[in-house]
């Protein structure tokens, strides 16, 4: 489907109903909160009620956002007529067991995104699921605000990784432009986001540097449980981590592994540059994500998950090379 027949679809479903559930995926990041808070603003602005709930708690550095108060952590008892899932493969992803709507409606823009929901609306070229509910807000007529600026606008510096991965293109400065028009304060939430973080943070971050392996194009690191109880953090700190990898001269994928407390398990980061592919890595192991920002989860121990990752990182750099010189 085309992008205008999606955004004039979804426009006509919230036009012909009144109430709407919003969520997103688990450990929501900034592109789920900010894109669903942005939603949130535009479809109170048509005259319809707009409910958000994540499964997660949301991480302290988006609490500046407008409306995030009224973030509820369950779903609501009433049947809502519409339910909205953002940059999710299926209701499970969302951390729900179930999601009870009148019908169901998917905005997506990861390249493993599939097609559930009763309406299905997949832009893998789209920067952020903000970038999405931005075009929803310009197709609509109504005034982007300052509130609905500013979420969106922290959809989209943090899921281009401000503005330095691949997806950004001149269309998402443009945007950012227009966002920062409306009255998004772009000083007030990079100061948030960026530079207010608290002490664990840092300490684990320093756990995880200091585990740090790598093996000519590959760099990985990995935190445990017993890494995550002396630096007093909690999953949110780690955010980040596996940016430091990446941003190593030389490398092309990096993967950063945190353990979880079921049963010799660990929660996979994993970024890339260029044309290295680490969407289909994650893939393999049951995750997804974007070519060069993905996740997944796999089984330990650490001493064999660590070289079947970084054989199929390197196998990944490789075939980049090959399709470049083909």
């Amino acid at each position: 489907m085309m992008r205008a027949d999606a955004i004039a679809r979804i426009l006509r479903i919230i036009c012909d109903h009144e109430t709407f559930l919003i969520t997103s995926h688990a450990r929501p990041d900034g592109d789920a909160i900010g894109s669903a808070l942005g939603l949130m603003h535009l479809i109170e602005s048509m005259g319809k009620r707009a409910t958000v709930a994540f499964a997660d708690r949301i991480p302290t550095m988006y609490r500046c956002l407008p409306g995030i108060e009224r973030i509820v952590p369950d779903l609501p008892i009433e049947l809502h007529d519409v339910a909205i899932l953002l940059e999710c493969d299926s209701i499970e992803r969302t951390g729900f067991q179930a999601i009870e709507a009148g019908m169901l409606v998917n905005i997506d823009h990861h390249q493993s995104g599939r097609t559930f929901a009763d309406f299905n609306w997949i832009d893998p070229t789209a920067c952020a699921v903000g970038a999405m509910v931005y075009q929803l807000a310009v197709a609509s007529g109504e005034e982007i605000t300052p509130e609905m600026a500013s979420c969106l606008y922290s959809a989209i510096l943090t899921d281009t990784g401000a503005f330095t991965f691949a997806c950004t293109d001149a269309s998402t400065f443009g945007l950012a432009e227009h966002l920062l028009e409306r009255g998004a304060d772009s000083t007030a939430i990079a100061q948030s986001i960026y530079f207010s973080h608290p002490e664990s943070k840092v300490r684990i971050l320093g756990a995880a540097l200091s585990n740090l392996e790598v093996d000519g194009e590959v760099a990985w690191t990995f935190v445990t449980l017993d890494d995550m109880e002396r630096a007093n953090a909690i999953v949110e700190d780690c955010e980040g981590i596996v940016n430091y990898l990446i941003s190593i001269l030389g490398v092309r994928a990096a993967v950063f592994l945190r353990e979880i407390p079921t049963g010799d398990r660990f929660r996979l980061n994993l970024r890339s540059k260029g044309a290295v592919d680490v969407a289909e890595v994650a893939e393999r192991f049951g995750g997804g994500g974007h070519r060069n920002a993905s996740g997944c989860t796999i089984d330990g121990p650490l001493a064999q998950a660590i070289p079947v990752l970084v054989n199929e990182l390197h196998l990944a750099c490789r075939s980049a090379c090959a399709t470049l010189l083909a």
